[in-house]
């Protein structure tokens, strides 16, 4: 991972491991996994994924134009007309490992029917309609413990305007 400014970015190198070798990775570095980050890691787009370099920006659902908040369909479009790209879903493991160090949540309620305090959301294409199914990773930290979780959610769940994303931007 290399920091740069908040506006820019920095750089996460995604995929080139076989499920097996991410799971190894994940639990290597101590990150726990919840049932739903259990599901997406199972799916086939983790069949060995080729490996990219990604430019990670994080931005809040206010700063995309939502001071009120806004359901996923509607950020994830505020997004791209702000020229940020949704990350591929194997990002959410390479994204965890790279941010370890991420500051501790505010509190330690792991499930709560909301998006928990101190969560960045992986910002990706969910792979199924079906509202049981879970949409994307979070990256957390709870009680000094790194965790890279599954939600689920509908499109009538609306993000708060400090629910922070992170997204693939085309940088430099």
């Amino acid at each position: 991972m290399i920091s740069t400014a908040k506006d820019e970015g920095f750089v996460v190198r995604a995929g080139g491991h076989s499920r097996v070798e991410i799971l190894r990775l994940l639990r290597s570095a101590d990150v726990m996994l919840n049932v739903h980050a259990e599901t997406l890691l199972d799916h086939p787009v983790f069949d060995n994924p080729e490996s990219q370099n990604l430019r990670i920006v994080e931005r809040t659902v206010e700063e995309l134009g939502f001071e009120h908040g806004a359901v996923q369909s509607r950020v994830f479009s505020a997004a791209r007309n702000r020229g940020l790209a949704l990350c591929p879903l194997v990002t959410g493991p390479y994204l965890r490992m790279a941010m370890i160090g991420q500051s501790n949540a505010p509190d330690s309620v792991l499930s709560a029917g909301r998006a928990p305090t101190g969560a960045i959301h992986v910002a990706s294409e969910p792979l199924s309609e079906d509202v049981e199914y879970p949409k994307g990773f979070y990256l957390r930290v709870v009680d000094g413990q790194a965790w890279l979780r599954g939600y689920r959610c509908d499109d009538t769940y609306v993000w708060a305007p400090d629910h922070r994303l992170a997204f693939q931007s085309p940088g430099r």
